[in-house]
């Protein structure tokens, strides 16, 4: 299997499968001197981390990250790691695999699943969780992601749920501070809608079904200029990033699609030379890109993220020797598979926005 690798400066290499002994990350190309800790990592790790509440699987792994290689103790601070500009790789072990919860659809086909496309594509395929297709996977990223944010000075990456199911926020109570809140198990930036997704997916939890979710992730501190106009556009590498995470069916940048129901007297960002010299946008209706180039106004990204495909209701399928089955697929699944995607979507923008920075610290000397 190709295709594991995303990036082209700060690259990211992710190995591993949902029920196999651990998963794992090489990054290469991460500037020497970045320092960061074990903490840093670990902390968006447990933000993703499964088993964290009833409204996600209760797989139980503790997702603790392993440094490998590519970095040396601090001189002032043995707590912090300095990279030394060899590929860092990262490990996590599995430790709550459950294979046997799979056994039976081992010849089966999941509606909605990968299933059928692996096999037809490689002539085999993993049925213990998905293999390489699981989300399982996504936690590499997430780790990946850390490192990324602090390769842009004062970059900030934070994403939100904006709607589970048919049930949206209000944005009118949107408050960054309710996001990691301990109360507040859906990333919603609403706590008005705290008990709202609770009662409502609670239901759905009842029914043996789930639902989707779209998600918000804004990157503030971009510099201006990182991206291409054509073949490297910024948003598009974006986009890319954020359609390569598990069950998303759908990316905006910016209004995205609201855009096409505007006027272009509406649209249009109006600029005014602000107190400190540099352009300020009286809308960011463009997400912070134009032409595939950053503008320095925040990074706007949504995606989509579709209904969880492992459900208990049976779903008519076929099996690998053609015959119709009826499939239930056992073992632990989220009801909404959105809600552990907010970290992985900001982890990508940030690989993304890094990625983009090397590129044009190296093309133009400057930033």
């Amino acid at each position: 299997m190709s295709h594991n690798t995303f990036g082209h400066l700060f690259r990211v290499t992710t190995w591993g499968e949902s029920h196999g002994p651990a998963i794992g990350a090489v990054i290469d190309g991460c500037p020497p001197g970045l320092r960061f800790t074990l903490r840093d990592l670990q902390d968006q790790l447990d933000r993703r981390r499964p088993g964290s509440s009833r409204f996600v699987t209760q797989r139980r792994e503790p997702d603790e990250v392993r440094v490998l290689s590519g970095v040396l103790p601090a001189e002032d601070d043995p707590e912090v790691m300095v990279a030394t500009g060899t590929p860092i790789a990262l490990q996590i072990e599995n430790v709550d695999q459950r294979s046997k919860d799979y056994g039976e659809i081992a010849r089966q086909y999941r509606p909605g699943h990968a299933d059928y496309a692996y096999d037809v594509k490689y002539g085999l395929r993993d049925h213990r969780g998905g293999g390489r297709s699981s989300a399982r996977e996504t936690a590499m990223r997430v780790a990946a992601g850390a490192l990324a944010a602090k390769v842009v000075p004062g970059l900030k990456v934070r994403g939100a749920i904006v709607k589970i199911g048919e049930k949206s926020i209000d944005r009118a109570n949107w408050d960054w501070s309710v996001v990691d809140r301990e109360d507040n198990p859906f990333f919603t930036p609403d706590a008005a809608s705290i008990p709202v997704f609770e009662t409502y997916l609670d239901a759905v939890r009842m029914e043996h079904d789930s639902v989707g979710a779209v998600i918000e992730v804004i990157a503030e501190n971009v510099p201006a200029g990182l991206g291409a106009p054509l073949y490297g556009k910024l948003d598009a590498e974006i986009a890319a990033g954020l359609m390569s995470i598990n069950a998303v069916k759908g990316v905006e940048i910016g209004d995205g699609f609201a855009a096409a129901a505007l006027k272009g007297t509406e649209n249009a960002d109006e600029m005014r030379m602000g107190e400190d010299g540099r352009p300020v946008f009286a809308a960011n209706h463009a997400g912070g890109v134009l032409g595939g180039i950053s503008t320095g106004a925040p990074i706007v990204a949504r995606f989509a993220v579709k209904p969880t495909s492992s459900i208990l209701t049976p779903r008519r399928s076929i099996d690998r020797d053609g015959r119709e089955v009826d499939v239930v697929t056992k073992g632990r699944h989220d009801p909404c598979v959105g809600i552990r995607a907010v970290p992985i979507g900001e982890a990508m923008v940030a690989c993304a926005i890094a990625d983009h920075y090397l590129r044009h610290r190296g093309q133009t000397g400057r930033i």
